[in-house]
């Protein structure tokens, strides 16, 4: 068991350009495509709506990281997702893994195939 996991920790890390990459593709890809809302919310859509409200990448980083770890609709910026697909489970992840998925996500734009 120990070995299929370092192969696949292994396979992803040849795709991922950072450990915020990794982790992201590791964990949030379960449930969050990058650009189709199809259980939940996409990437693309979750990006777009939180860095508008936090355009600074501190802040972004801070409230995306503190609000994966302890979900909750109050202090979302998401009311319409939460009534289509519920709230987010808890998730037990450390502060600082929470903090380097969140500063991938800010610094990716996810973007829509482009057709040929």
């Amino acid at each position: 068991m120990r070995y299929i996991i370092v192969f696949y920790i292994s396979i992803l890390s040849l795709w991922a350009n950072s450990y915020g990459e990794l982790l992201f593709n590791g964990n949030c890809t379960a449930c969050h495509s990058k650009t189709k809302s199809i259980s939940s919310p996409s990437m693309l859509e979750i990006r777009k709506r939180y860095i508008s409200a936090f355009p600074n990448e501190k802040d972004f980083i801070e409230y995306m990281a503190a609000w994966v770890q302890l979900p909750k609709k109050e202090t979302s910026l998401m009311h319409d997702a939460i009534a289509k697909y519920k709230i987010m489970p808890e998730l037990i992840f450390d502060k600082e893994t929470l903090k380097q998925i969140s500063q991938y996500i800010f610094e990716t734009e996810f973007k829509l195939p482009t057709s040929n």
